[in-house]
């Protein structure tokens, strides 16, 4: 059994991780390797309620501001090309990779 890559990817924007995805994907055409995925995982929403007033006068009044982060999941061959490759993808800021090898 060859050895496989797993690729994890969050982010807060899901257009990027796809664009990620497909970068990827194309990767893995070229390549003539073997790709599962990209396979969604549950995005995780992040709720912080806060007072709209800010001396607690008033009507009780809440603002809630949300930040969902967006999950995806890759596992491809662990080819020595193809990772070379992997690694020169361009991953935006706000984008968190993780590449684990598993035999």
């Amino acid at each position: 059994m060859p050895q496989r890559a797993r690729i994890k990817l969050s982010g807060t924007n899901p257009a990027q991780l796809d664009e990620i995805c497909n970068s990827i994907k194309e990767i893995a055409e070229k390549t003539g390797i073997f790709i599962s995925g990209p396979i969604p995982l549950p995005t995780k929403r992040l709720v912080v309620p806060c007072r709209k007033s800010p001396d607690g006068e008033g009507s009780e009044t809440w603002d809630h501001w949300e930040m969902r982060v967006h999950k995806r999941l890759i596992d491809m061959d662990a080819d020595e090309r193809a990772l070379r490759q992997l690694m020169r993808i361009q991953v935006p800021r706000d984008v968190n990779i993780e590449i684990v090898l598993k035999g």
